[in-house]
């Protein structure tokens, strides 16, 4: 049986060598299926390249030259200093090539809760990020880790998983299911919508853009920089994934009751 390839993007060297050398090995197999002897039949994987940008993927992916193309990708999560930029990459790749499955990878909720106090804090914050995992194309949300380290089963089962048909997979990190987290936020979100929560202050902020406040007015009113203000209209922008203009901003907000109309003090010139 031909091998089920793979191209992995992960900003860290470490990673990208130690998933590669793992993945390559002649026990990263998958099931897929029963001989008529009984026997459990198994693909070999195989890491075709590892990246460390979402350029380099891109620029391998779109090449001229004819090669391979993988059957998923594997991209961290946390890119470069953004907690989430590897969504985007994993988003870029389902739009261009949507037979390429994708995963993402992620440690980042792999710690034990500090307190059972903070457990539906962290289901939130764990669901947001799985929707918007699938909402920009992934199939399954994968722990870097196990509670012993550093462990390539969790990507090998994923594979298997989705190999058999299934739609998703989420593995299970330190005290909280993917899964769980995912079915609550996925439940109460908006059909069709992505599920999306703020802030005081970025709600209190959509509240004076909407009622026609300046960015030097929003950012007096919070006792912040001009540029500050900025960055979180940017930031707002990124999680309701439209274009970062005021209008946009204001018309999504209130289309996923972010900000109630009625709260609205228009100002008057």
């Amino acid at each position: 049986m031909s091998p089920i390839k793979i191209m992995l993007v992960d900003d860290e060297p470490i990673i990208r060598k130690a998933l590669k050398y793992e993945l390559n090995g002649p026990q990263s197999t998958i099931a897929c299926g029963i001989n008529d002897d009984g026997e459990v039949l198994r693909r070999q994987v195989e890491v075709l390249d590892t990246f460390a940008s979402g350029a380099q993927l891109m620029a391998a992916l779109e090449s001229p030259t004819p090669h391979p193309m993988p059957d998923y990708l594997l991209v961290d999560m946390e890119f470069q200093g953004e907690p989430t930029g590897g969504i985007f990459i994993a988003d870029r790749v389902h739009q261009r090539f949507p037979d390429i499955k994708i995963a993402i990878l992620s440690g980042r909720f792999d710690n034990p809760l500090p307190s059972e106090g903070h457990r539906h804090e962290r289901m939130m914050e764990i669901a947001r990020v799985v929707f918007e995992s699938l909402h920009h194309g992934a199939q399954a949300f994968v722990s870097k880790n196990a509670a012993g380290g550093f462990s390539v089963e969790n990507v090998l089962r994923a594979i298997e998983c989705l190999e058999r048909g299934e739609r998703y997979y989420f593995n299970y990190p330190v005290m909280l299911t993917l899964k769980e987290a995912a079915e609550l936020y996925l439940d109460s979100a908006p059909a069709g919508m992505p599920a999306i929560e703020i802030t005081d202050i970025e709600r209190k902020l959509l509240l004076m853009e909407a009622a026609g406040c300046t960015a030097s007015e929003i950012a007096d009113a919070l006792c912040e920089s001009d540029k500050n203000v900025q960055e979180r209209q940017k930031e707002l922008s990124r999680r309701l994934d439209i274009v970062n203009k005021s209008g946009a901003r204001i018309a999504k907000a209130m289309q996923l009751s972010l900000i109630n109309p009625n709260d609205i003090n228009f100002l008057k010139r």
